[in-house]
């Protein structure tokens, strides 16, 4: 997946909106009021720092070389996913929605009542 794949798949979960809090090459992904994604709009390749539950992290970075400790993030709940290095690109692109989706739900989860009904009254 490329950055318009991800930007478009990331566009389609429920509340998901875009901001860039840091600078104008960081790109943040948010639902309600906290980010679940963020991407480099300057890196190649293509990497993606996405939340994810502490010990499914540690398999992952075992299982996957592509997937290390989220850069500039909590190390025990941020992986940095590299998305398009063709030379040692392990994480399809179905994993990689699949990290994405994990990555939402959590955060989604961890939003308040009141954001919660907020975003799926707009649905």
């Amino acid at each position: 997946m490329d950055i318009s794949d991800i930007r478009l798949y990331c566009s389609q979960k429920p509340g998901s909106w875009e901001d860039f809090p840091f600078d104008e090459t960081t790109l943040v992904i948010k639902t309600g009021s906290k980010m679940y994604a963020l991407i480099s709009l300057t890196n190649t390749p293509v990497k993606i720092n996405l939340k994810c539950d502490p010990d499914r992290s540690q398999l992952l970075r075992r299982d996957y070389p592509s997937i290390t400790e989220g850069y500039h993030m909590n190390k025990r709940h941020w992986n940095t996913v590299t998305t398009s290095d063709k030379s040692s690109h392990d994480v399809s692109d179905n994993l990689l929605k699949e990290l994405i989706d994990h990555s939402y739900n959590l955060v989604f989860s961890s939003l308040t009542k009141k954001e919660k009904l907020t975003i799926t009254d707009i649905q």
